[in-house]
């Protein structure tokens, strides 16, 4: 690497190392028995990005995560990123078709797995035609390296170089993967570094996937800039957070909406000491807000975030802080710091404050587009503007309500209806614990809003969800449908997945 661009480096891995010569002994990251301190974390990932090219990957290569949350996957990420490659995290709960597409697509190399989903990697073809490894194996290289620290300009890495291919979520089409630079990345880090107040006293669970840019991009990694002390684990099980929470003083925690009701709901929720709590982030859709009122009495000096956002942008865009909160809840904030937004009608015109359309943003912390997607690529990157397919409101002082995806407004006898509306009605009912309302085909509506109702008990009808939406909304809004299921289908970080209600 030519010395002058060393100097100025400015990548993804470069934060870590900075941060481990500012704090070398406080400790970075937990996960189970297993203690990392900043210089520790700093070492093994060094280890681990020669590791990787030791086995014949080249600067570009894209390396394939497909495993739980572990100590081991965030340093395969940092690894990953150091050594030059592209790292493509994989949502665990794809088998099959659906990883056989993100594999192929992606052209992965290597594809690192945990031990038990080796077998659903072997079942691809572009899994079988990749290098392969598995994460616990990689622990011999990572444990007490006998490495030096990373000099300088050992690896050949700049920060227009493409980071990860961060796969949309998919919940109404088919995901594709966005291309995000280390550039891309670093200034949504200085966005949430802005506007979220994380700091080195910072104590945080990471429990939602880290394959999902949330968890790993506006939380794992500003806290690990800021010095702070993150804490992993598997999965969001709402009674072992809620131990955990108390027994290590957590005061910083980011969870999806459904996770926050799961552990209000749970008996452990009001005999727990959960007083050290100071900021609660929530995001990827709606707080319902009787679960808001709920945490908000329970504990009084729990400071809200609502953090909204798409992959394409890093993912954070707009955030709602805290003192923000008592006006304006359901607002989903105003942009970050690197964030310029327009609002528009379809056919591209600015609307004004106060009135329905498509947000879309101009931002270095956009991606560069799709992977062999160009046509995705140029319908969604057009005029100058990134096009979200997020329908909103944003008012004169730029607070932003998020209406509904575009794709999921709901035609209804040539009538537009935003499917979040009905749904915010339907949850004022005490007894309905989850919903998601969508089109379904019809001959006569075009679509017929369809509920589909996790109810609390057995004492909800179908004609009580109805009556009470006629009363709250106007008539063509009503549900043609209510389906009482035991769960709604989502994917790991919490959001519902909406085309699979659509398909069946």
């Amino acid at each position: 690497m030519n010395s002058i661009p060393a100097l100025r480096s400015s990548t993804i891995a470069d934060l870590l190392r900075r941060t481990a010569r500012r704090t070398p002994e406080r400790t970075a990251l937990v996960f189970a028995d297993r203690t990392w301190t900043y210089a520790e974390l700093d070492t093994a990932v060094t280890a681990l990005a020669r590791h990787l090219l030791a086995q014949g990957l080249e600067h570009g290569d894209r390396v394939a995560a497909y495993g739980r949350n572990s100590d081991l996957y965030a340093l395969v990420f940092f690894a990953t990123v150091r050594a030059g490659l592209i790292h493509v995290p994989v949502n665990y709960q794809l088998k099959t078709d659906e990883l056989e597409y993100i594999l192929d697509n992606s052209g992965a190399r290597l594809v690192i797995s945990d031990a038990a989903m080796a077998a659903d990697v072997d079942a691809t073809e572009a899994g079988r035609a990749a290098l392969r490894a598995d994460f616990e194996d990689l622990l011999d290289t990572v444990q007490a390296p006998d490495v030096a620290p990373e000099a300088m300009g050992e690896f050949d890495v700049t920060d227009t170089d493409v980071a990860q291919l961060l796969y949309t979520s998919g919940t109404t089409s088919l995901p594709k993967g966005a291309v995000m630079t280390h550039r891309a990345l670093m200034h949504q880090y200085m966005s949430c570094l802005d506007v979220l107040d994380f700091d080195a006293s910072d104590r945080q669970v990471h429990a939602l996937p880290l394959y999902h840019s949330a968890q790993m991009h506006v939380f794992l990694i500003p806290g690990l800039i800021k010095g702070a002390l993150n804490i992993i684990v598997p999965a969001p099980v709402p009674g072992e957070l809620l131990e955990l929470i108390e027994a290590e003083r957590i005061n910083t925690f980011f969870a999806a909406p459904t996770v926050w009701v799961a552990l209000v709901n749970h008996p452990d929720f009001a005999t727990r000491d959960l007083t050290s709590l100071r900021k609660a982030y929530y995001g990827a859709s709606i707080m319902p807000g009787p679960v808001l009122h709920k945490l908000v009495a329970h504990l009084p000096e729990l400071g809200f975030y609502n953090c909204f956002g798409q992959s394409e942008m890093g993912p954070l865009a707009t955030v709602l802080r805290p003192e923000e909160h008592q006006d304006r809840l359901g607002s989903a904030g105003r942009p970050v710091l690197f964030a310029e937004t327009r609002v528009v009608d379809p056919s591209g015109v600015d609307v004004g404050p106060g009135e329905q359309g498509e947000i879309l943003y101009r931002s270095p912390q956009l991606c560069e587009g799709y992977w062999n997607k160009p046509e995705a690529t140029e319908e969604a990157f057009r005029d100058g503007w990134f096009h979200s397919g997020d329908l909103v409101i944003q008012d004169a002082e730029g607070y932003v309500e998020v209406i509904d995806r575009v794709k999921d407004v709901i035609n209804t006898g040539g009538v537009l209806v935003a499917s979040r509306q009905v749904e915010d009605a339907i949850f004022e009912l005490d007894s309905v614990a989850e919903v998601a309302v969508i089109g379904m085909p019809d001959e006569k509506w075009i679509e017929a809003i369809t509920a589909y109702v996790v109810p609390k008990d057995d004492s909800l009808t179908e004609a009580q969800v109805i009556e009470h939406v006629k009363g709250r909304l106007a008539g063509f809004k009503v549900p043609k449908a209510v389906h009482f299921v035991s769960e709604l289908p989502k994917n790991s970080a919490g959001k519902i997945l909406k085309r699979t209600l659509r398909t069946g």
